[in-house]
């Protein structure tokens, strides 16, 4: 199909204007952290800072002596602590189910498809103040246990809902052949389906990840020191009652961008296979 000179034209100027919408707030965010709070708060705003300085990144990874740049270290840690834990704990326990309900034929199993759907769609307001009064009487209260507790209970609804719909396009004769051969159910499903579904797994497992790593309401109602404090919060405190440090929260941010596109650059071959496989039928 041919395209006139003015399409392509348009063409361009839209894919240029995505971009431009896209990463300009990541271009600032970038900005803002290697400005001088004098720049940052100067009317009119400088958007071009005259200087720089890379001194908040330094005092993160290595100033010991700032609290909250090590406040935030620390933060960033148990981040990464409860988003794994969540990502490898909802793809074992959701793809399992996932299967389950993909594989076999039972009764009611649409409505709990259906079922998992809903509690995922339950706004966390809801259940916060029996959800605390119960961990408190627990003793679970500021605790990066307990974050992953609570992270699974919409993790793993995301799992069974998305993965489901993986196992589902996985031909019958896989299973045959491998009874055939003499596979046991665990067998099968370790050497058969896990590497047939791993574009999709990995995709979905990408994602869970991210809902972890971005959780805020929990992480900031259930805990109360650095034992179990999230990045999240951590950025949140930068912005006190009388001033706003928009250089370590721009600074924050910055780094807090950082694992998950790590993550996803490292597995974009994967993630796109996934995104784009359990959207066609044959």
């Amino acid at each position: 199909m041919r395209h006139s000179k003015t399409f392509t034209v348009m063409q361009y100027l839209f894919a240029a204007l995505i971009v431009f919408c896209t990463l300009s707030p990541f271009l600032w965010l970038f900005i803002s952290s290697i400005s001088y709070q004098k720049d940052l708060t100067a009317v009119p705003l400088r958007w071009i800072p005259k200087d720089i300085t890379f001194e908040r990144y330094a005092d993160v990874f290595v100033n010991s002596g700032n609290d909250l740049a090590y406040s935030f270290r620390i933060s960033m840690i148990n981040s990464f602590i409860v988003s794994a834990s969540v990502t490898l704990i909802a793809l074992v326990i959701g793809g399992l189910a996932a299967h389950a309900i993909a594989r076999f034929r039972f009764r009611f199993r649409q409505k709990l498809i259906y079922i998992f759907l809903f509690t995922y769609m339950i706004p966390s307001v809801v259940i916060v103040i029996p959800l605390y009064l119960l961990l408190n009487k627990a003793g679970l209260l500021d605790s990066k246990i307990t974050l992953v507790l609570l992270d699974l209970t919409f993790a793993i609804p995301f799992v069974i809902w998305i993965m489901q719909s993986y196992f589902r396009l996985l031909s019958k004769d896989f299973y045959e052949a491998a009874s055939i051969d003499g596979c046991s159910r665990f067998q099968m499903l370790l050497l058969i389906v896990v590497p047939l579904v791993r574009p999709g797994l990995i995709a979905t497992g990408i994602f869970t990840f991210l809902l972890a790593w971005d959780e805020f309401f929990f992480s900031l109602l259930f805990t109360s020191s650095l034992d179990a404090k999230t990045i999240s919060v951590a950025i949140a405190e930068f912005s006190g009652k009388n001033t706003v440090d928009y250089g370590m929260i721009s600074t924050g941010g910055v780094l807090a961008c950082l694992p998950p596109l790590i993550i996803a650059y490292a597995f974009q071959k994967f993630l796109v296979q996934g995104m784009t496989a359990g959207g066609v039928k044959e």
